[in-house]
């Protein structure tokens, strides 16, 4: 049949690397779809810049419109909400199938984008938007469609994870550990998506939606970044034998009368370090899915990069033009079960707390005093008395005062949260040092 002519709207880390393997990989790729797929065009910014690539410099084009109307596949790399979302649905519309790694804009608007691939009968496939070149969204989308998935937890965001092993790891501060991601590529110049939490948030809300099937946008998400993770939280976990990580953590629950709803959550938390997840080093991602029938599944290897993210853009793009050859389309959007979204304070949790008190008789009765107010069961308590201004922890501690750490049972978060509030209204507690959750165990 004729060749399949694919139009690649950006050109940057990933779609540079996706425009070589296109060209170079040309007749294998031919191999496994059937027909050629034909590099039509590339939509740029700017054009003349430099870009390490050997293909023909007629190909580039500042006119994304046309080009995706002249298509019958589109690889969006752009990136962000507009104009991405504008071309996908020109696309779709035109009959296009749309293979993209915006994670964003699916997070805030896939269902218009489902609906138009619906309407048009093509493919709209994004296994590079979470993790990059881990197979972790077909799995989910596909492999288990006929199990029930009841949890999916994991390290979903490269940077942070390079951030806390090295502080983890060497003792470097929050602010050297991210400046030396800068260097090495793992972080932007401006890293907030990332240690902010945003970029996890919006993985997050694509898992639950395909695990749940149930639409979970990245408004949904309870979002808690890195930068209040300190040297003293690092230590503290060290001495818990745990580790600090950045969490991404979807999970449905069943009500004691049979009532499901869905939970979603991204935030820092101390692990145990005999938990799988305590290994993942540098900037690497791994995610556990947990399903009634599979078990405990895990996925793992390289999140981010230019290299692992076209990968998965090829992958996809095989998929799309294979069924385009075969005359019909993948699965699309399965949002049948529409379970609500259970508030952050309803869901249960642990916590790591950290307090500078007064050194003196009756205090941990105090403290203790105030737990049990707000039905908040204390599992350990640490105290260590100091003179000088820095514990063995690290924790900033006065004249005649000491260190308090506190594990909690598990707790309903806002319980948690109430508990927190109380403890700084206390006389004898100098200040709330941290406060951390604890999973995992």
């Amino acid at each position: 049949m004729e060749p399949l002519k694919v139009a690649l709207l950006g050109c940057g880390v990933v779609g540079t690397e996706v425009a070589r393997l296109l060209t170079t990989h040309a007749d294998e790729l031919a191999q496994r779809v059937g027909t050629r797929l034909e590099l039509t065009g590339i939509a740029v910014r700017r054009l003349g810049r430099s870009r390490g690539l050997e293909i023909d410099p007629g190909l580039f084009t500042t006119d994304a419109v046309d080009l995706v109307k002249r298509a019958d596949l589109v690889v969006e790399v752009i990136g962000g909400i507009e104009p991405a979302r504008s071309l996908m649905l020109e696309a779709m519309a035109g009959g296009a199938s749309v293979v993209t790694a915006n994670k964003a804009l699916l997070a805030e608007d896939g269902p218009t984008l489902y609906a138009s691939a619906a309407e048009h009968g093509v493919d709209l496939y994004y296994e590079a938007a979470v993790a990059a070149a881990i197979p972790l969204l077909r799995p989910l989308r596909e492999s288990l469609a006929g199990d029930r998935v009841h949890r999916v937890l994991g390290i979903v965001n490269g940077t942070t994870n390079y951030v806390l092993d090295k502080m983890d790891s060497t003792g470097q501060g929050f602010a050297e550990a991210v400046a030396q991601a800068q260097s090495l590529g793992y972080a932007e110049a401006d890293p907030t998506a990332d240690v902010e939490g945003f970029d996890a948030a919006a993985k997050a809300a694509i898992l639950a939606s395909l695990a749940f099937h149930t639409r979970v946008s990245a408004a949904d998400v309870h979002r808690e970044g890195i930068t209040g993770v300190t040297a003293a939280d690092i230590e503290s976990a060290r001495r818990m034998r745990a580790v600090v990580k950045l969490l991404a953590i979807c999970e449905r629950t069943v009500a004691a009368d049979g009532a499901e709803s869905v939970s979603v959550r991204v935030h820092p938390a101390m692990i145990p370090r005999t938990h799988p997840l305590a290994s993942v080093r540098e900037a690497y991602n791994a995610v556990f899915v947990e399903a009634e029938y599979a078990g405990e599944l895990m996925f793992y290897g390289r999140g981010a990069g230019g290299q692992p993210t076209a990968s998965a853009v090829l992958g996809d793009l095989v998929s799309v033009a294979r069924n385009r050859v075969g005359g019909h389309f993948g699965p699309g959007e399965s949002s049948y079960a529409r379970l609500p979204l259970r508030p952050m304070g309803e869901v249960s949790t642990r916590y790591h707390i950290s307090l500078d008190v007064t050194d003196r008789p009756g205090v941990l009765a105090q403290v203790a005093a105030v737990f049990a107010a707000n039905g908040v069961s204390i599992d350990t308590v640490r105290q260590q008395r100091r003179s000088g201004r820095d514990d063995a922890e690290g924790l900033t501690v006065g004249e005649g005062q000491a260190a308090l750490v506190v594990v909690t049972h598990t707790a309903s978060d806002a319980a948690l949260s109430a508990t927190v509030e109380s403890l700084a209204d206390l006389p004898v507690v100098a200040g709330v040092e941290s406060v951390m959750r604890v999973e995992g165990d």
